[in-house]
């Protein structure tokens, strides 16, 4: 009988490892859905939960398919470690990556290699007005330092520093082109973010301080054209905010709140 028992569990446990061993990419495509609240899916998942690969989108309202966010797709290999608490995996993509990412930690908290990512300036109009209407172009991309990131209920806590680089912003309204190079500091501690918006070069100027708290942004800041440029960026300047006087002249109120 207890020989019997043995063969049992050893049977169950040899289906258990082999299942384990197979596991869809569609796994870890529900994982990343449940840990970013939704806000993120992969797409067109291939592969097991241990090494596949897939495109990053957002996440599908309805029965619309997954519109991929970024280049390229993210190739994955997690260390089967995890079944024991320990997190350990590395995350390549040749097109949108600069660099190999790697993530350790456990079940709970995570430390995320620094890297950067290239992002499509058309993705901006997703934010709604007044970018959906300005429908802007050009190059992004999101740096950052080592971070950590940890998550509390429904809620996750980040610490460190981000930076969006924004290269030849154009927006199809304006004979300017380009706009400008823009650069925005994201100094994450918690689950809040200070914000530094600051221009690298014009004609458009931009600058401005704020916050992010739990995806909410409240922001305050001035739009304005350089010496010269008035005249030709008058019209886009009027779509982005409400003019105010300033000293001896008039800048656009770029406030969000």
């Amino acid at each position: 009988m207890r020989r019997l028992v043995i063969w049992l569990l050893a049977g169950t446990l040899a289906m258990v490892l082999t299942l384990l061993a197979f596991c869809p990419a569609a796994w870890m495509a529900a994982l990343v859905e449940s840990q970013s609240g939704g806000r993120l899916a992969l797409g067109d998942a291939q592969g097991t939960l241990w090494r596949g690969s897939a495109f990053v989108g957002g996440a599908p309202s309805g029965a619309d398919p997954v519109t991929p966010l970024l280049p390229g797709r993210f190739a994955w290999h997690l260390s089967p470690m995890v079944l024991l608490g320990q997190v350990d995996v590395d995350v390549e993509n040749a097109e949108a990556l600069s660099q190999p990412l790697k993530i350790t930690g456990d079940w709970f908290q995570w430390q995320v290699s620094p890297a950067a990512v290239t992002l499509p300036a058309e993705r901006l109009a997703g934010l709604g007005a007044p970018l959906n209407t300005i429908q802007p172009s050009g190059r992004m991309q999101l740096s950052w330092t080592p971070l950590q990131v940890a998550r509390q209920g429904n809620a996750v806590e980040v610490a460190g520093t981000a930076t969006l680089r924004m290269e030849d912003i154009a927006s199809r309204l304006s004979p300017v082109k380009p706009l400008g190079a823009y650069q925005l500091i994201m100094d994450w501690r918690g689950r809040q973010a200070q914000l530094a918006l600051t221009t690298i070069k014009g004609p458009m100027l931009l600058s401005g301080n704020g916050t992010l708290t739990n995806g909410r942004l409240q922001f305050s800041g001035k739009a304005e054209a350089e010496a010269g440029q008035e005249e030709r960026l008058a019209n886009l300047l009027n779509l982005l905010g409400q003019r105010r006087r300033e000293g001896d002249k008039d800048v656009i109120a770029l406030e969000f709140k």
